[in-house]
């Protein structure tokens, strides 16, 4: 079954999609408290429809829908026009998880959530979208470390002369670390830094999207400093 509400206040425009109902209508209401205009979709093809028609600004996206799941909308969201997503999840699993962050995902939480926190999330979210589209006026350098090479002005990575793909949200993380190699960047800094949060209570997504860098740039790049953070290895 598929279903569709919209309000319009004011500024930017999040896209809910979520198939239970009592779950979309307090994240909604809670949104719109916040002064968003919401829209939401109980549906994956109904996602991907109303994303064409009416661009969010940022996406709050469950995992399991009809019609096509949570991912398959997060994928051909992306490949039309980069978002925000913020992924909603009933399941713990890392390798769900993960896959959701390949795809696209910016940031997840795991159901029950608290709707105070997912609402400074979403702020958060945009807040690095608007800090990255400022950053990209004046052109940035381009950084060489090694058989690294990061274009920040165009946003690609070539390892040995090869492009890596990476997610929006595993770029901005990689240029941090790039930006002070072998340095020790604790998670609850990352969080702040690249994340925009305020508390450490989401240092399991910095754990996350250091494994998807992991897994394309190779496992040795990042160095794990147990109980502290990250840091690159590569020397400049």
């Amino acid at each position: 079954m598929r279903w569709v509400a919209a309000v319009e206040t004011i500024e930017r425009r999040v896209l809910v999609v979520e198939d239970e109902r009592a779950i979309a209508d307090a994240v909604a209401a809670r949104l719109r408290a916040e002064g968003f205009r919401v829209e939401v979709v109980g549906d994956g093809p109904g996602a991907v429809a109303a994303a064409r028609r009416n661009p969010p600004d940022v996406i709050v996206l469950d995992v399991m829908l009809p019609g096509f799941d949570g991912l398959e909308v997060c994928r051909r969201i992306q490949a039309e026009r980069p978002v925000p997503v913020l992924m909603l999840t009933a399941r713990g699993e890392e390798t769900d998880l993960l896959v959701g962050l390949a795809v696209g995902a910016d940031d997840y939480m795991a159901k029950p959530f608290s709707m105070r926190e997912l609402a400074a999330r979403v702020h958060a979210l945009l807040r690095r979208a608007s800090k990255s589209a400022a950053a990209a006026r004046p052109e940035p350098p381009t950084l060489r470390l090694g058989d690294l090479e990061i274009n920040q002005a165009e946003r690609r990575v070539l390892q040995a002369g090869v492009e890596v793909h990476l997610t929006p949200t595993e770029f901005d993380l990689l240029v941090h670390l790039a930006g002070r190699p072998r340095t020790v960047l604790p998670r609850e800094r990352l969080l702040a830094d690249v994340w925009g949060w305020a508390d450490a209570s989401g240092t399991r997504t910095v754990d996350s999207h250091i494994k998807g860098l992991r897994r394309k740039l190779g496992a040795d790049l990042i160095r794990t400093v147990h109980g502290v953070g990250y840091a690159l290895e590569i020397d400049r």
